[in-house]
């Protein structure tokens, strides 16, 4: 396993993280398949493990808290708030009121006194920046949290934050979790750019693509991704983008082949060699997936290869644009661009 410094942090994190939005009902996943998967990373030399609130309504958090019991200080442990939590209005966001709420919720299921990376799931356009700054600035100098960081911020929303923590003289973000794949390199144009500039760490979300880089989709055969039954239009190859998508694979295929590596092995050395990048989470269902991604950790691919992945999916270049979740919201709301 590499590890690598956490942005300016000086935490020393795995360059492989266990995410754990598996656990619980989104998965079908047990209490004894987490701490399996738990004990299998933690085995590997993974030190970091990610989950949120919103995942399973707070069932990932009560399954990662039991697994990690008794061993919780040497794992840098993080989560996320902001997505709704309930049908209240104010259950949700990055406002003071909530995101006090929702640690508390989170630090109880856990079962910990505090976490090591507080996270906002998703920009509130409702809430200032310096708004949710303070608060977390606050709940840091409480000692319930030690560090934060932002997850899916266009990059305008990570430069506007680090300018008004400067500002207003408040602790900043120091991480940022995007999305980053072979099939999605969008996230190379503006996102890691900024992130590099202002030296955050880089933790990168389905860097396997929902399961289209695992080589469960194939040309012909039936697709086996466990994602593909709550989620069938991101996998219906009738579609133009998905269509798109199957054909880089298969070309992929041909690459990771050549190279004597598997798919995952080709998807993961693939993120984690942008300098940008910290971290790839990965997110197993099964002792079987955890292997298979784990066998990744060391995975350091050639010049010959990476350029062969760029002929394939060009840099800068998003094969499912629209399933980007950093789009700014007047973009998708006509009542927000017109008067």
């Amino acid at each position: 396993m590499q590890y690598r410094t956490l942005g300016r942090t000086g935490v020393q994190v795995s360059s492989l993280a266990l995410g754990a939005m598996n656990f619980g009902r989104i998965g079908r996943t047990t209490q004894d398949e987490a701490t399996a998967l738990v004990d299998a990373a933690l085995e590997a030399g993974i030190n970091l493990i990610d989950t949120a609130d919103r995942y399973s309504g707070g069932e990932s958090e009560e399954m990662v808290g039991k697994a990690i019991a008794g061993r919780r200080d040497d794992i840098v442990l993080a989560t996320k708030a902001s997505m709704p939590m309930s049908d209240e209005r104010n259950h949700q966001g990055a406002s003071r009121r909530w995101l006090v709420t929702a640690l508390d919720d989170s630090l109880r299921r856990l079962g910990v006194d505090h976490v090591d990376l507080f996270q906002i799931h998703r920009w509130d356009p409702r809430t200032g920046d310096e708004e949710t700054l303070s608060a977390l600035t606050d709940l840091q100098r409480a000692g319930k949290i030690r560090y934060f960081g932002s997850s899916t911020f266009p990059a305008y929303r990570i430069v506007q934050a680090q300018w008004a923590a400067r500002e207003r003289h408040l602790s900043r973000y120091v991480t940022e979790q995007p999305g980053y794949s072979v099939l999605q390199r969008g996230t190379e144009t503006h996102v890691l750019p900024v992130t590099q500039e202002y030296g955050l760490g880089v933790l990168v979300w389905s860097p396997l693509a929902s399961g289209w880089l695992t080589g469960a989709v194939r040309e012909g055969r039936d697709i086996t991704t466990n994602r593909s039954a709550f989620m069938p239009e991101r996998f219906d190859t009738s579609l133009p983008h998905n269509r798109a998508r199957l054909d880089a694979v298969e070309r992929l295929a041909g690459v990771a082949d050549e190279a004597g590596l598997t798919m995952i092995q080709l998807a993961l050395g693939f993120v984690t060699a942008h300098p940008g990048v910290t971290s790839a989470l990965i997110g197993p269902r099964t002792p079987e997936h955890v292997t298979a991604q784990l066998a990744a950790a060391d995975t350091v691919l050639t010049a010959d290869v990476l350029d062969a992945i760029d002929a394939i999916v060009p840099p800068g270049t998003d094969l499912a644009p629209h399933e980007k979740h950093d789009t700014p919201p007047a973009l998708l709301d006509p009542s927000l661009r017109r008067r």
